[in-house]
Order: structure tokens, then sequence, then C-alpha cells
């Protein structure tokens, strides 16, 4: 079973992933508020950070499926949001959430 931190990093992406294509979409107008975005993306960030290492921690095989995570998350900031980039770096992640959830 994940561990909750584990669960709540891949959820945050999750969110942020459904929040950012909404926006592409035009479903969601978040011009006023764009700092939402921000906010999940760095909630995303802190608890993939805190599940990775209770995974190293307890020395669980999650972690190195959840390892290269760490790579779109890092790089993701430095992408403008409306490059055809961002959506396409931002979807590398999930197959490593996906694989460590599994893992767990």
């Amino acid at each position: 079973m994940p561990t909750p931190l584990l669960t709540a990093a891949a959820t945050g992406y999750l969110l942020n992933c459904a929040l950012g294509a909404s926006v592409a979409l035009r479903v969601l107008d978040t011009s006023g508020v764009r700092w939402v975005h921000h906010a999940v993306y760095v909630a995303t960030a802190v608890l993939t950070a805190g599940a990775g290492a209770e995974l190293a921690r307890h020395r669980r095989p999650a972690f190195w499926r959840l390892l290269p995570v760490a790579l779109p998350l890092s790089a993701i900031p430095a992408v403008s949001a409306r490059s055809r980039w961002h959506p396409v770096i931002a979807g590398t992640a999930a197959p490593a959430y996906l694989a460590a959830l599994r893992a767990s």
C-alpha cells in the first residue's frame, strides 16, 4: 500500500495537471489567481520530496521508481507555461508517479 506522503504527492501532481489542462483548454480562467497553480506545484514538489525521503529512509523500492520525477519537477519552472513544452515536460512525470505507487 502506498505511503500517505506518496499518495498525497501523486494526487497533488494529478490536480496540478488537471488545473493546467483546464486553463490551457480555457475551461477555467485563473488569470487573476495564477498563484493557485504555483501553490499546487510547490505543494506537489514538497510532498514529492517528503515522499522520496520517507521511501529512501525505509529502503523501499518505490524510491527508485519515484526518483525520475525530480528532473521534470525541477525543469518545469524554467519553461514558459505558454510553450508547447510545458505540458510535455509536466507529463513526463506521470509514469514515474504511477510506477512508484504500484511499487509501494
